[in-house]
């Protein structure tokens, strides 16, 4: 991550008015404890109105806030909702990331529609995903994006186990359950595997580079010829 970043996001971890610790954003951005302190110094050293000290915490004066969103109830009302379905069936780092996406929605809405987030009653169970479902659910979303070949070590309906190495494409919850699409070079094909099925799923070594006729493109018009048929 360029410093330049990192910095960007040590403000927008500090939005809410939260005390947070070197220790958490030094955890959540990868780095030193000792680089946060450099940071912050930074950062104060430029007039961003952070207040703490080293051992104790930091937090961000008001003043220092993007301006007032402007939401609709309804749009309110799905942001909750979505924030809230990806906390409960998503990755771990992504329900994180949910979490943090509320209390900065929260943080920058006029007051009357602040308690609007509270007053969305729509709820999502929170044991449908188990925990190293969800760790998978990142490792695989890290890998589709970085282009990892994967090694899988997989059992399928039979309970028949195999190991292949294949090309992550992209992730979809269809409710119950996650599956990744890939390009299996076992097969030479398209393959849809039950992350529950997933023993094992670890780098290759290798990065793969988009093909003609195995991109997520093309899985589309399989799919969709397929249906037609």
């Amino acid at each position: 991550m360029r410093r330049a970043d990192r910095l960007f996001q040590i403000v927008q971890h500090l939005r809410g008015g939260r005390l947070v610790t070197a220790r958490m954003l030094g955890e959540r951005l990868e780095v030193s404890e000792r680089t946060i302190y450099r940071d912050i110094a930074d950062l104060q050293s430029t007039g961003v109105p952070i207040d703490g000290e080293a051992g104790v915490g930091y937090l961000m004066r008001e003043g220092f806030e993007l301006p007032p969103l402007m939401f609709t109830r309804d749009e309110i009302v799905a942001l909750v909702a979505g924030a809230r379905m990806v906390r409960a069936f998503g990755g771990a780092q992504m329900a994180r990331a949910a979490e943090e996406a509320l209390v900065k929605i929260g943080s920058v809405l006029p007051e009357p529609e602040k308690a609007r987030i509270a007053r969305t009653e729509i709820h999502m169970p929170d044991w449908v995903v188990s925990e190293a479902e969800r760790k998978l659910v990142d490792v695989l979303e890290r890998a589709v994006e970085a282009r990892d070949v994967l090694t899988l070590d997989y059992r399928d309906e039979t309970g028949a186990s195999s190991m292949r190495d294949v090309r992550p494409l992209g992730l979809w919850f269809w409710g119950k359950v996650w599956t990744l699409v890939a390009w299996c070079e076992l097969r030479n094909n398209f393959r849809a595997f039950r992350l529950d099925r997933i023993l094992e799923a670890k780098s290759a070594g290798r990065i793969f580079r988009p093909e003609r006729g195995k991109q997520l493109a093309d899985f589309y018009r399989c799919w969709e010829a397929r249906g037609n048929a």
